[in-house]
């Protein structure tokens, strides 16, 4: 297993772009990330219009941006990690997609003007915010009056036991990894931000764990680690999180829908 660098982030967001530019390649090819049925059900309940203007914040390797861009006349997609954005243009270039913009940027601060969006899209990236709610206030500054917002991610339990065990797990995983919050703690960063707040969509996510601590290169002794978090938890843990003999288990996640308020 490749190892990551040595070089020590000096803040979330420098590790962010260290984590995501050494693993680049394996999230371009994550069925999770790629073909995951959430995919249609967020274009759903988009129902983009033929000239919706459309953002993808925290685009990754840009597996939205790609499965909107047949739809729109254009999508922007964003994200902190240049190696991320550079696969997103190799999968462009593949599918001959020549619709979409891919630009390097923080959502915490958006280089876009007041109301340019009729639809902003953001999936598996939040967890990684150290602000989440500025990400949302800037989502709600440019979104216009009748836009909308589509958020997508993991989600973490409202059991603190549960929630300790998988906080733990994910920043063993991930360095980068901020924290999967609730559903309930989402709708009321919503709120906060500016938006009429609701649960869209539920679903389960299984996680193989073999190819989920090799798609981010995670190290040998913290991947041992995290089968010991896991071996040891609590029952109740085991059985929220479906455990399986090899490590695997299943993730929840959510999309939520923000509308903003006048």
């Amino acid at each position: 297993m490749s190892q990551p660098s040595n070089s020590q982030p000096t803040n979330i967001k420098e590790s962010v772009q260290s984590q995501f530019n050494q693993a680049a390649q394996h999230y371009s090819a994550s069925k999770i990330h790629a073909a995951g049925p959430d995919l249609a059900v967020m274009l759903q309940l988009a129902a983009p219009t033929a000239t919706a203007s459309i953002l993808d914040a925290g685009c990754g390797t840009g597996h939205t941006a790609l499965y909107f861009a047949p739809h729109v006349p254009q999508v922007i997609a964003l994200d902190l990690s240049t190696a991320m954005l550079d696969q997103g243009r190799q999968l462009a270039a593949q599918r001959g997609i020549t619709n979409i913009d891919f630009r390097q940027g923080d959502v915490e601060h958006l280089p876009f003007a007041d109301e340019s969006f009729d639809l902003v899209l953001s999936r598996y990236s939040a967890h990684h915010w150290p602000h989440p709610l500025a990400a949302l206030t800037e989502f709600r500054r440019v979104l216009r009056p009748n836009g909308q917002l589509l958020l997508g991610d993991i989600v973490s339990w409202d059991d603190f036991t549960l929630d300790t065990h998988f906080q733990a797990i994910e920043i063993l995983r991930d360095a980068s990894h901020v924290r999967d919050h609730t559903i309930p703690q989402w709708v009321a960063m919503l709120q906060r931000a500016g938006f009429a707040a609701d649960v869209a969509h539920t679903w389960e996510v299984y996680i193989d764990f073999a190819s989920w601590v090799q798609r981010m290169l995670t190290p040998a002794p913290k991947v041992a680690m995290i089968r010991a978090i896991l071996a040891d938890a609590p029952q109740s843990v085991q059985q929220a999180f479906q455990l399986q003999p090899d490590g695997s288990f299943t993730m929840q996640a959510a999309i939520l829908r923000g509308r903003p308020l006048a």
